[in-house]
């Protein structure tokens, strides 16, 4: 094994929201790839962490409490990192409550249109086949957060489609046929939410939202950080993205976004495939150091 001394994924995902492993075990992931230190960034909740932090304690890897924010700008997915929140400000959990309610209506409307364009599913075959994975998670008793990759695996099974690359690309991506999105609070209102729960906000995957012109209205907002380095950046995206942090003095973050492994396939990279300095994580705890 080779070991990744000092680094830092600072992006993964959990079964308390869309991913396929829990907490503990994204922690033992974080210790086999050799690396420092571990995010827990799940959507809109921040249910993961406790459990994240005792398996960090017991294996000797620092866990970083974070949050993925869902916003949406000009009709379209944009996604603020919260790290460091307070996690006993009853505001800032209310706000990720309201969060989790406009995804699980927005879960009805895409089954709803699903319905409509033929297909036979219901949020009752959604939420059953998820259950039964994650009954093991302390977390997900706690947050059972479903999104679109669980309907995107339910409609694999039902054998509407014949991959979960294809059921985004036909059905519930972007443009896609059942593809809905309710109002949300804009990325702008995360940042101001973030930074009054006493976190630190960060740019996710800014590559992936194809609006440079938006993510520079976010960093004149007032953001702390970009996600320079992640799975689906180019190297020709990250350095861009490198130059504008450079340019905004906002620190440089990076993370694998892993969700787990469906088909084979690990959505987006595997644990500490792309990672930073954990000296980073100083500047997420105070970012005017």
């Amino acid at each position: 094994m080779v070991i990744k001394d000092g680094l830092a994924d600072l992006h993964t995902h959990t079964t308390a929201s869309d991913g396929l492993h829990s907490p503990t075990e994204i922690v033992q992931f974080a210790k086999s790839a050799g690396l420092a230190a571990i995010a827990i960034t799940d959507h809109d909740t921040v249910a993961g962490v406790d459990e994240a932090i005792a398996e960090g304690e017991r294996l000797g890897i620092t866990v970083v409490p974070g949050v993925e924010v869902s916003t949406v700008a000009s009709g379209n997915d944009i996604h603020i990192l919260g790290y460091f929140t307070n996690g006993s400000d009853a505001k800032w959990l209310a706000r990720l409550e309201s969060l989790r309610d406009v995804r699980n209506r927005r879960n009805d409307m895409i089954v709803n249109r699903l319905n409509e364009l033929g297909v036979d599913i219901t949020m009752d075959d959604v939420r059953e086949a998820e259950r039964s994975k994650q009954a093991s998670s302390e977390a997900s008793a706690k947050a059972f957060s479903i999104g679109r990759p669980h309907i995107a695996e339910v409609l694999l099974r039902l054998g509407a489609v014949s991959s979960i690359s294809e059921a985004f690309d036909k059905y519930l991506g972007s443009g896609a046929a059942a593809y809905v999105n309710p109002p949300r609070p804009t990325p702008f209102d995360a940042v101001d939410w973030i930074r009054e729960a006493g976190g630190t906000s960060v740019i996710a995957h800014p590559g992936l939202y194809g609006d440079d012109e938006l993510v520079d209205a976010i960093v004149k907002h007032g953001v702390n950080g970009i996600e320079v380095f992640h799975y689906d950046h180019s190297e020709v995206e990250e350095s861009r993205y490198a130059a504008m942090a450079a340019q905004y003095s906002l620190i440089v973050t990076g993370g694998s976004d892993f969700h787990g492994s469906r088909q084979g396939k690990v959505f987006h990279g595997a644990v500490g495939s792309r990672t930073v300095d954990a000296g980073t994580i100083a500047y997420l705890r105070r970012p005017n150091l």
